[in-house]
């Protein structure tokens, strides 16, 4: 691969304001600054080819507790990304040219310590670049993964609902319980999600939530649950808790329903988990950092063998990030939301991402 040559200058973006509700213009705050950007022992520049958008950014905009500490005023917005190394300092394994994903943020060039770095990317057979923070990243397959596996225990013959099914977190959690022989029931916010679900992802069956008729449409095509996988949160969650068999469980992996308010709602049929021997647990996937081999490897199988679908949706260009991340939260994307930084190559965006990936602008 041919050295990066560093610009004279990058831009970046930072967080210029704290939003109580929703998202607004004056949120982040675009900086060109110089790039004086070198390596000590133990750290990397890399140049930032792509950032994930996800629904957790949210939370880490609220100056309160939380699993990680707030983004801070004047500070580069956190993100997941997929990065090209193009220095390494003393005692580096990297090298200029290796690819890597880990937390760079919402910038064009950075500088990491090697420790921090997620893993260094070796795009295994039938996988693509965006796997790695897709199917094959920790906000993504990972999460599905060890919140449907470990956490809720999911086991063939069970029914499964699926709450934010058309999302990258709820879709990957739709195939991973076909997978385990469930029936998989996914909730969706517009026909079309839902007929991606049940055509393409071939789950059992979709519901769409805004449709007048989805309490009773839940009743009679779910019945009663053995697992729910909650992306969302608030009046979902809360009828879900009525629709219990005995012993089941409730994974909560989101609540983005609940992000952009001041006042959360909380759950009124608790008393159900009472009465049906239930469960209802939340969980962080960096819990599982010491098993995230064992996730790699299941899902790069699973991809190889054809049994994972993903759709990617790209807004392109860095200073188009803080537009792009309020579309988690209206439901305007389906699949995994990216950003690349800089411009993409000319080429067809299937080259670039693979076959199986869709694209939205």
């Amino acid at each position: 691969m041919a050295r990066i040559s560093p610009p004279t200058h990058y831009t970046r973006i930072v967080l210029a304001e704290r939003p109580e509700t929703n998202i607004t213009p004056t949120t982040f705050r675009a900086e060109t600054v110089p790039f004086d950007l070198k390596p000590g022992p133990g750290e990397i520049v890399v140049r930032v080819d792509w950032i994930s958008l996800d629904p957790a950014m949210r939370g880490w905009l609220k100056d309160t507790r939380n699993y990680m500490p707030p983004v801070q005023i004047g500070a580069v917005m956190r993100s997941l990304g997929l990065c090209t190394v193009i220095e390494a300092g003393e005692g580096c394994k990297l090298l200029p040219g290796d690819l890597v994903s880990g937390r760079p943020g919402w910038t064009e060039y950075t500088v990491m310590r090697e420790v921090e770095i997620t893993q260094k990317i070796e795009i295994p057979p039938g996988a693509q670049l965006l796997d790695f923070l897709g199917p094959l990243g920790i906000a993504g397959g990972f999460t599905a993964y060890f919140g449907l596996l470990d956490v809720a225990k999911i086991k063939a013959g069970e029914t499964l609902v699926v709450s934010g099914a058309a999302g990258h977190v709820g879709s990957l959690a739709c195939q991973i319980g076909k997978l385990h022989g469930a029936k998989v029931i996914g909730i969706a916010g517009t026909d079309q999600k839902c007929r991606w679900l049940t055509e393409e992802l071939k789950i059992d069956a979709a519901l769409n939530y805004k449709s007048p008729s989805f309490h009773d449409d839940f009743r009679n095509v779910v019945g009663y649950l053995d697992v729910f996988f909650d992306n969302v949160g608030g009046d979902i969650l809360d009828f879900a808790l009525t629709r219990l068999n005995r012993g089941a469980r409730i994974t909560l992996c989101g609540a983005i329903s609940q992000y952009n308010t001041l006042n959360p709602k909380g759950i009124v049929y608790y008393i159900n988990l009472l009465i049906q021997r239930a469960k209802i647990e939340g969980f962080i996937v960096s819990d599982y950092v010491e098993r995230y081999p064992e996730a790699f490897r299941e899902l790069s199988k699973w991809i190889s063998e054809g049994h994972i679908i993903r759709k990617y949706h790209i807004v392109e260009g860095l200073e188009r990030a803080p537009e792009a991340l309020p579309l988690l939260f209206t439901g305007d994307n389906t699949g995994k939301l990216y950003v690349p930084p800089f411009p993409l190559p000319s080429a067809p965006l299937g080259e670039l991402i693979g076959p199986q990936s869709r694209s939205g602008f």
